[in-house]
Formats: structure tokens, sequence, C-alpha cells
């Protein structure tokens, strides 16, 4: 990663926006061509799109939690959390470039579905795939951001511990 400051902000900031843009451009799409609870079977019914407002978190978790609750473990908690991510990926001397990447895609995938809790009370999901026994729950390209840079980060570990062990 460069080592220029203004350079690492620029590159963080645009792979945030990048992550930011997709998952809300593609919600603007969704709130404006589906109605809620529509749903568009396609690839022979292995994709979904169906429109579905969460004010919860992950597969509706605390859906039912006060608000006063809901709004600090779905608003204010992952705003501290991107908050240190952001500080820790600009601080990070010796980050490697796929790791880089991948918390700018957590950072920007949980900003994503934080604009939209504020915006609209809830969060916009209209991703569903099913093929076979695996399925999902209803996701939006936020929740992909964040699960993909999760996995890569998960993925690095466990590779660097495998490479670690045979050495």
């Amino acid at each position: 990663m460069p080592s220029n400051k203004i350079s690492k902000i620029i590159i963080i900031a645009l792979l945030v926006f990048l992550n930011i843009s997709c998952d809300q451009v593609s919600k603007k799409i969704v709130r404006n061509k589906l109605r809620e609870n529509d749903s568009i079977e396609m690839l022979h019914n292995h994709l979904t799109l169906m429109r579905v407002e969460n004010s919860g978190a992950f597969l509706s978790f605390g859906d039912s939690f006060s608000k006063s609750v809901k709004s600090f473990l779905l608003s204010v908690l992952p705003v501290i959390a991107l908050a240190l991510a952001l500080v820790y990926v600009y601080r990070k001397k010796n980050i490697n470039a796929v790791s880089f990447v991948a918390i700018c895609c957590i950072i920007g995938g949980g900003i994503g579905n934080i604009i939209d809790r504020i915006a609209y009370g809830s969060v916009t999901d209209f991703l569903y795939l099913h093929f076979g026994i695996f399925h999902t729950g209803v996701f939006n390209m936020a929740d992909l951001s964040i699960t993909t840079g999760a996995m890569v980060i998960l993925l690095q570990s466990a590779f660097r511990r495998s490479v670690v062990k045979e050495g």
C-alpha cells in the first residue's frame, strides 16, 4: 500500500465510496421498481429479487428490540466500529493490499447500511439465492461487501496460519 498519506487517504476514500455507491444505487433501483415484498424470479429460480425492508440486522436480528436499544446496537455501535476500522486501515503501515481492500469493503458496506437506517429507519434487502439445499436470507450489496471482506480476511488468516505451521 502507498506510504504517502495523501495517496492512502484517496485510495481508502475511493474504495469505500465505490462500495457505498454500488449499495445505494442498487437499493434506489429496487425501491423505485419493486413494491415491498414483490419478487422477480431469475436464473431458473436460483436468484430472486425481492424487496424487504429490514428494521433489524442480519436475518432480522434485533427487529423486536426497543427503539433506543435498536438505535444503539444497529447505528451507534457500528459507527464506532467503522470509525475504528478507518483509523486502523489508515494507520497500519505494513498492511497488505488484500487486507486493505477487504477492510475498505467492510467499511463501505457498513456505511451503506447505516445510511439506510438513518434515512429510512430500515435497510432495504433484495437478493435471495437458492441452490438445492443451499439458500440465503434476503440481503443487499452492502451485506455482500461486508461478507466478502470478512471472508477474505478469514481466509487470509487461515492461510497464514497453515503456512506458519508448515514452515
